[in-house]
């Protein structure tokens, strides 16, 4: 069962309703920048966690300019559509609401989920997209995000590595997620939306002993939460 953090009282709650009706996921930003897109990436994830564990989702989004912009930069980084709040009614069958803010955003009564937000306001504008993803899932939704050149060359470099890893391990038979491992990655994501602890956890992976055919379905389906397409290279030369 999925339980986040609501920002108002600053104590878990679940975030999945009691008869798992329809869950309204809102994002609130003030317009476009790099903050107002990491605001996005993690009602992005929230809707993904809340998708995996059976949950139907409706994804709005409201911001008071930038429309366009949101929309583009959020599908640049592999953010999924989410409706513009002004051009849509009451959820019919809604049981609950989740609102994603940025850290001292206001929003309507409801679980609130705040996100800190990102130290460098613009993005740079030769920057790989998945990267800018990575490093702004790197470190926890309350702790400032950084895209400088560090960040974004760790996160490069560990796609990258990734991605061939992947490539290489889906030319062995499949095997299972070990049940353990499948249990610590939900464990994580349930838990406050706990991504460096999902990426902790690949990272074990991927220098455990493990069957190549299991490393490679862990990634599979870790990556139906993170979103950064793990599995773009199979089938490319050795």
């Amino acid at each position: 069962m999925l339980r986040i953090t609501d920002a108002r009282t600053g104590e878990p709650v679940d975030a999945v309703p009691a008869r798992r009706g329809l869950t309204r996921v809102e994002a609130h930003v003030p317009g476009y920048d790099a903050s107002a897109l990491r605001v996005l990436l993690v009602a992005d994830l929230l809707v993904r966690a809340l998708e995996i564990g059976g949950t139907p989702v409706w994804a709005l989004l409201t911001g008071e300019r930038g429309q366009a912009e949101l929309h583009a930069g959020a599908a640049a980084l592999g953010i999924r559509p989410f409706e513009d709040r002004r051009d849509v009614g009451p959820g019919w069958g809604e049981s609950q609401a989740v609102h994603v803010v940025g850290e001292n955003g206001a929003a309507p009564d409801g679980v609130r989920v705040a996100v800190a937000p990102v130290g460098t306001p613009d993005l740079p504008p030769d920057a790989d997209p998945a990267a800018v993803r990575l490093a702004l899932l790197t470190p926890p939704r309350s702790t400032p995000a950084q895209l400088d050149e560090t960040a974004l060359t760790d996160a490069h470099d560990t796609l990258a590595r990734w991605r061939r890893a992947v490539a290489a391990w889906a030319r062995h038979p499949s095997r299972p997620v070990p049940d353990e491992v499948r249990g610590r990655l939900r464990t994580a994501w349930e838990d406050d939306l706990d991504v460096p602890e999902v990426l902790r956890v690949l990272r074990r992976v991927e220098e455990s002993d493990l069957p190549e055919g299991a490393r490679f379905e862990t990634y599979a389906y870790a990556d139906r939460l993170l979103g950064l397409d793990l599995t773009r290279d199979l089938g490319s030369p050795a």
